[in-house]
């Protein structure tokens, strides 16, 4: 429950102003409501018995029905400007939790994102934060404003009729729905959680499907995993009946806790009655006020039901963004950048053996260097390293004078660049796949670096700029797809360029035109490589054999 109340807190930070005229409101409701119809007893009882008793020329029904009327219009507007207050509040605050979520995801270690799927990454995010619109509308506000309206009734009823009735009134509805409420949360817990997974097991596995139809078609497998897909909306659906079927027992349940009380009330007052203590028109009152307070209780199971769920997605939510908090940026900058490694170790958590140890290295401005090893010998983590997407477990880093820990996330981005392996090209225009690095790029400068990498001759004849990429850049061939994500590292403009096996994929003669290009565009930066082919080793200025008993340089060959 702490989660659920830390969320809550997020959302009242965010929101408070309208959370708390919303929570007002919706106690004004239950307030109207109940004061509707317990005045509504009282006018028909004493109209009653001003009828029998002869006095009903001089009974004064003018006010109290004008006081009925006042009181309906007056919840109906209060109802409106509640839903109003709340929901639009509560979106608000969950957009703002969205956007944190996301910003905690992209900010987290490089070990933990690639190890993320994107569309998984984002179902869970988004359906969790979906879950949570329910802590305020359904659970904390109306427990609150029915607790308070609880409250508020056994003291008018105790001042208008009599303690006893308030006493039962209070007892047995505080009593009865705590017990039923809790009952509810208790039996639908594993429930909700199992449909709450289940859920997001079909998204997930829809989306799979949807996505790789070809090559399951090719296979022969699409039919079965369509099926599978099915199978998880199945079990999706059995798990909600049996929510729902929980909603309803605990429905019931309340609807006997209210026949009861008011029964039983009723019973009270008209012992009253009879021994003279109380009217008639004032036993009405205990009798429609309990009525009414139903409203208090019965919304209340639908958030029980779906209390497991709600639990689980505040924990996760909670749990994402208490990490977010953990930025270890610095706040200093350089005017130089140049690459100091001195002494590197890297040992992943529960590895035996070190990635990396004792590796030096100096990168200056215009200079290029390329890393070679065997497969596994740790050249992709040592850029890694170098631009801060892994924390080093031994010696020192610094770009210029300032150590690498101590940057600026801003300006250490806006001087290191690095192109892993593989990278992203999203769904969208070339322009927009451009644009990704430097915004405000011209399309003379997208044209610039395009010429630089190759590839506008390509880009020209497929549409140019406007060309529209389908998901992970359909449309163009690997080496293509290549060729754009080094352009747009290049509008960048870093003075350090990291660049893991640039030219996978070219051909030799490309390959070296590429290299080139680069070179000629970023004259002044420093260039370093993680090198298998021997067209880079040949092109870079000098060489560095990764090998763990002994890292040497060498010049270019």
């Amino acid at each position: 429950m702490s989660a659920l109340w830390q969320i809550f807190r997020l959302i009242l930070r965010d929101q408070k102003t309208a959370l708390m005229r919303g929570a007002v409101l919706s106690l004004v409701v239950l307030i109207a409501g109940i004061a509707l119809l317990g005045l509504s007893g009282w006018f028909i009882t004493a109209a009653a018995a001003a009828g029998l008793a002869g006095a009903g020329l001089v009974f004064d029904v003018f006010r109290p029905s004008a006081m009925v009327r006042f009181l309906a219009l007056g919840r109906t507007a209060a109802r409106y400007g509640e839903r109003l207050l709340t929901h639009d509040a509560t979106l608000k605050a969950l957009t703002s939790i969205r956007v944190r979520l996301l910003e905690a995801t992209v900010s987290a270690p490089h070990d933990a994102l690639v190890r993320l799927r994107g569309h998984q990454t984002l179902n869970r995010l988004m359906a969790d934060v979906d879950a949570l619109d329910g802590v305020p509308l359904r659970l904390i506000l109306p427990i609150a404003a029915g607790a308070a309206a609880q409250l508020l009734t056994f003291l008018a009823v105790w001042w208008l009729v009599d303690l006893r009735i308030a006493l039962w009134i209070f007892a047995g509805f505080l009593a009865a729905s705590t017990v039923t409420l809790i009952a509810a949360a208790w039996t639908a817990a594993a429930a909700s959680r199992q449909e709450e997974a289940a859920a997001q097991d079909f998204r997930s596995g829809f989306i799979d499907l949807i996505r790789a139809r070809g090559d399951l078609a090719v296979y022969g497998q699409l039919a079965r995993h369509g099926e599978a897909v099915l199978a998880s909306d199945a079990s999706r659906q059995t798990r909600r009946v049996r929510l729902d079927l929980v909603e309803r027992r605990a429905g019931f349940a309340l609807s006997v806790t209210g026949t009861v009380v008011a029964s039983g009330a009723l019973a009270i007052g008209m012992a009253l009655v009879q021994a003279g203590t109380i009217t008639p028109a004032l036993a009405a009152i205990g009798f429609f006020a309990s009525l009414a307070l139903m409203e208090t209780v019965g919304p209340l199971r639908r958030a029980m039901a779906d209390l497991g769920r709600m639990m689980v997605a505040a924990q996760r939510v909670d749990e994402n963004l208490s990490m977010a908090g953990n930025d270890s940026s610095g706040s200093l900058s350089s005017e130089t950048a140049r690459l100091r490694i001195e002494n590197l170790a890297f040992r992943r958590s529960n590895a035996t053996r070190p990635v990396l140890s004792g590796v030096s290295l100096e990168l200056g401005p215009g200079e290029s260097l390329a890393i070679t090893g065997a497969s596994g010998s740790g050249k992709s983590t040592l850029l890694l390293l170098a631009a801060r997407l892994l924390p080093a477990s031994q010696g020192r880093i610094s770009v210029g004078d300032v150590r690498l820990e101590d940057w600026s996330e801003r300006d250490l981005r806006s001087v290191l660049t690095l192109v892993p392996q593989r990278s992203a090209l999203m769904a969208g225009s070339i322009r927009e796949a451009l644009r990704l690095g430097a915004r405000d790029s011209t399309d003379a400068e997208l044209w610039g670096v395009l010429e630089a990498v190759a590839l506008a001759s390509v880009i020209r004849a497929k549409g140019g700029l406007e060309m529209q990429l389908g998901p992970m850049g359909a449309g163009l061939s690997g080496g293509e797809a290549r060729r754009l994500v080094l352009a747009r590292s290049l509008l960048r403009c870093p003075k350090l360029l990291l660049l893991d096996e640039p030219t996978e994929g070219l051909d030799e003669a490309m390959a070296l035109a590429v290299l080139a290009g680069i070179r000629a565009y970023l004259p002044e930066a420093g260039i370093l490589t993680a090198s298998h082919r021997p067209v880079e080793i040949k092109w870079a200025d000098r060489v560095m054999a990764l090998d763990q008993s002994c890292p040497q340089a060498e010049d270019g060959l």
